[in-house]
This record gives structure tokens, sequence and C-alpha cells, in this order.
């Protein structure tokens, strides 16, 4: 079965897995990625097995980006990548990434995928290599509830990292959704739009402040590209405008911004998320803005508080030219990505 049907067999049984989730609250978030993952790596030859697992603490697990990487048309990100499986490799592959999302995340995710086939239709073979099969996934250290253990899958626009201690997920980051084009301008599935929440609710958000806290949040020149291949976001102090000088229903569309991000994990992490930042004390969370609110405008925002980061930019034309519908979008961990040991 080609990667395409795989895909369209995944999206339409998303609400049967959705209840599968929640039929599941009690057990530990990183149970099933646990069962994922060893599924995985038993359905692997001896070769695929020793290119996806390196150490936990390898320098690799650091390495992580959301460009196509490539030489001479050959891909040269580590991992094992869907191209290589058959098809029963794929489908324990795409239960890996099932399981450690919701079921909003997962067909995110694949969507994501997807989009390199419009993409090469696009380009016409004229830039990178398109393919919907260059996605990676790689295991680093041993899964097992007894140990500490992460798991990334990657690929263009595509970034998903999570480290699991003692049955727990104690991180889902960086957490990296991109999408070119971000509203398809063509072809049979033309309309099509993905994760545009967010960067519909950012400019909603910024269209409800008055003057002064317009001046608080509005940055004079635009944001810089996310910095990947790193352990820790380094983007100093907070700026913008602080959610406590925000009146209720401005920190209401604040909290769909962060939600439009964290629902896409599993409901047990996503809600641990949203605890961390309460409890470091939402009203400090600060928003900053830069660019045109207007469809084709190019704009970027970053959003900032004491535990985690949002960077988000659409700022590049897509591939048939049109402006500003090229997202880049990530949330980080603060002070790091990949922490040892259980957070509390």
């Amino acid at each position: 079965m080609s990667l395409r049907k795989i895909l369209f067999v995944s999206m339409s049984i998303l609400m049967l897995a959705g209840l599968a989730y929640f039929g599941h609250e009690a057990e530990p978030s990183g149970l099933k990625m646990i069962q994922a993952a060893q599924s995985f790596l038993d359905t692997l030859s001896p070769e695929l097995r020793q290119k996806a697992m390196f150490p936990l603490n390898h320098e690799e697990r650091y390495n992580w980006h959301f460009i196509p990487l490539e030489q001479n048309r050959k891909p040269t990100r580590k991992g094992v990548g869907l191209f290589e499986m058959n098809e029963a490799q794929k489908q324990a592959a795409l239960h890996l990434l099932r399981s450690a999302l919701s079921p909003e995340g997962y067909q995110t995710a694949l969507t994501i995928m997807s989009l390199e086939a419009i993409l090469h239709e696009l380009e016409q073979g004229k830039g990178p290599t398109r393919d919907p099969q260059w996605y990676f996934f790689t295991i680093f250290g041993q899964p097992s509830r007894d140990t500490e253990w992460g798991w990334r899958v990657e690929g263009h626009h595509l970034s998903l990292n999570f480290t699991i201690a003692r049955g727990e997920v104690i991180s889902s980051t960086p957490a990296f959704w991109g999408a070119n084009p971000a509203v398809v301008p063509s072809g049979p599935k033309k309309g099509q739009r993905t994760i545009m929440e967010h960067d519909e609710l950012a400019r909603q958000l910024l269209r409800s402040l008055d003057e002064q806290q317009r001046k608080l949040a509005y940055r004079p020149t635009q944001f810089p590209e996310v910095q990947a291949r790193n352990h820790a976001a380094q983007v100093g102090a907070a700026v913008g405008l602080p959610a406590g000088q925000m009146r209720p229903e401005q920190q209401e569309l604040l909290r769909q911004l962060l939600d439009a991000y964290l629902r896409k994990l599993l409901p047990q992490v996503a809600e641990a998320e949203k605890k961390r930042l309460e409890a470091a004390g939402f009203e400090r969370i600060h928003f900053a803005y830069a660019g045109g609110t207007e469809i084709g405008q190019p704009r970027t925002y970053r959003i900032q508080g004491p535990t985690f980061l949002v960077e988000f930019l659409n700022v590049q034309p897509d591939s048939a030219k049109n402006p500003a519908n090229h997202i880049h979008s990530v949330w980080r961990s603060l002070p790091t990505d990949f922490p040892q040991g259980a957070r509390n």
C-alpha cells in the first residue's frame, strides 16, 4: 500500500482513535508511546534498527530541524525514513506518531506531510526534493517504563520531539509545525488550510488591543527565523504586552491561541503544560507582534512565559508566489526542551 493510501486510511479513523485516547486517561501519558515504540522497533530489520536508534544523550538528539535536508537529491537526516519501510513498518511508524498526539494533532501532521506532494506539483522539480515519504523516525535510548528515553519524527515543516521518564511524558518540545502553502491556492485541494488558527487568532488578538496596549505589543521589525539544532531557545527576555495588562476577553483570546498549539498533543500532556504555565503566572506571559494583520501581509509574533516560548512566522511566499502563505511555528519549553528526570 502506498503512503498516500496509508495517510488516507489513517485520516479516516481519527475519530475512532480519539475515543480510544479518552478511554485511557488514567494511564501514564507515555505508556502508549512506549508500547508503540517497542512495536515499531520490533518490525525493523537489524540494519534499519541500527539506523533508527541512538543513545539518549547522543548529540543527534539536539540536531532537530524543519527544512529539507539533502545532498545530491539524497536525504541527510538521521533515523529511518518512511520511504525505506515496508507496509508493516510504515503502519507501525504511523501508530507511534498517533500514540503521541491528539486526533487533531495526528491529522495535522499527516496534512503537513501531504503538502509535499502539492509542492512537488507546484515547483515541477525546481526546488528541493518534495516527497511525502521523507519523514524520519528516530529513537533515543531504550523505550521502557523503567528508563528515560526519547524519540523524534521529523521532515520538512514537521519536527516533533518527546522525552519520556518512568512512563510519563516530561517534554513534548521542540514541537514545530509548518505549512507551505498554508492555504492551498489551486488544484483538487484548493482552499485547504493548515495550522491557520496559529495565524488567525494572533491577528484577532492584535486587532483587539487599544492604543496603549498596542504600543507595548507591536514591534517595529519582524522577529527572526526559528533557530533549530540546539538544546534550548536563545531569545532573551520576554518582550511585548503582558497578559496581566489585557482585558478578560483578550486574555481569553490568548488562551485560545495557546490552546491551538497545545491541543495537538495528547490531552494529558496538554493539560500538564497548561497547569505549568498557569502556575508560573499567566499574567507574566508576553505577547509581541510585528507586521500586518491582513491576508498577504508578512507577519511574525512571539509569545513568551516563564515556562515556554512560541515563535511564529508567516513572511515567505508560497511556491506559487502568493505572499505570506508559508507558516513556521514552534512551541518550546523553557529553560530547555530536553530535561533530565521527571518534572515536578
